[in-house]
């Protein structure tokens, strides 16, 4: 009689099953064809951008990678223009591996604690640094010596936890909605990303565009199919206050993580700029490739995100520190 009891159970079990499985199949359907229910049931992440900073670029070449920094900045009117007294700012930098500053696969230290050090001095009310990496996020903010850099000069590191994730809408495309690390996105009124400039084996370059990938989580790498084009989308999705290009040194082969000194060249260039495109087409000439070979450049020029001709922009300037 247990036996029997024990029968009929699952099978009440497997039919509610079913029946709730139509249920959800159901309201997914409806929420991917009523987009009026996709908006009201899905977060998104606002614009960082500030008014009238459009069209800015500036690249500043030399040896030291804090006068770089500020110079690069004051080349595109100052960090004054960017971060005012009360901003919360939140820097994403490149942090995804465990490995010393000198293998160029993670953003310098010194070029992030400075700009740790401009937002202070905007009058930032507070300062955050984070990624989301591939590996252990402790060992690489250690590794990389940028937990140093950020807690010597008054800011916070922010280690992703699994109740910062959200699902939000990245896009209508590829992405759609996923489970992005969205807890310092609400967080911050201001975001500046600060990217290293480096080989990448899957898209050809990881450079500013690329930098958002951190943002993302869940099993991120079922992205990699179409690389290009969800760099495109994240692009498109994370509208950053200011980019700032970390070229003190490149990783110029086996990216994105590298692994020995022969991998490294000497960059000796800051870039700051509004344009993610421009940045990345800048990054990629520093890496001796052919901008038209890295699709994902291209694709966002096509929807309007940025320009690859950046000696164009009516903000372009070039200087040597």
């Amino acid at each position: 009689m247990a036996e029997n009891n024990d029968k009929i159970s699952r099978r009440d079990f497997l039919k509610s099953a079913a029946l709730a499985g139509i249920t959800i199949a159901g309201g997914a359907y409806f929420m991917d064809r009523n987009p009026a229910a996709r908006k009201a049931n899905l977060l998104k992440v606002r614009s960082f951008g500030v008014a009238n900073t459009g069209g800015l670029f500036s690249v500043v070449k030399g040896e030291n990678p804090s006068l770089l920094v500020r110079r690069a900045v004051d080349g595109v009117g100052g960090i004054g223009k960017f971060v005012t007294k009360g901003d919360k700012v939140l820097i994403k930098v490149n942090c995804a591996f465990a490995r010393p500053s000198w293998m160029g696969a993670t953003t310098s230290p010194e070029v992030t604690g400075e700009i740790v050090k401009l937002c202070y001095e905007a009058g930032a009310a507070a300062v955050k640094v984070t990624d989301n990496p591939i590996s252990d996020p402790k060992s690489c903010f250690l590794k990389s010596g940028i937990r140093k850099a950020v807690t010597d000069t008054g800011g916070e590191i922010i280690l992703p936890n699994p109740s910062d994730f959200r699902v939000v809408e990245v896009s209508r495309g590829v992405i759609g909605p996923w489970e992005v690390f969205h807890e310092p996105l609400r967080w911050c009124d201001k975001l500046i990303g600060v990217p290293t400039v480096k080989t990448h084996n899957l898209c050809g370059a990881s450079l500013g565009m690329k930098n958002w990938y951190g943002f993302i989580g869940g099993s991120r790498s079922r992205f990699h199919q179409d690389i290009h084009h969800v760099i495109t989308e994240l692009a498109q999705f994370i509208i950053p206050t200011l980019v700032i290009l970390d070229g003190t040194r490149m990783l110029t082969q086996n990216g994105p993580t590298g692994g020995s000194a022969a991998d490294v060249a000497v960059g000796n260039t800051v870039v700051a700029s509004t344009d993610q495109v421009a940045v990345d087409a800048f990054g990629v000439e520093m890496l001796g490739l052919d901008k038209k070979s890295v699709q994902y450049i291209q694709l966002a020029e096509e929807r309007g995100l940025g320009t690859s001709d950046y000696r164009k922009l009516p903000g372009f300037k070039e200087v040597q520190s």
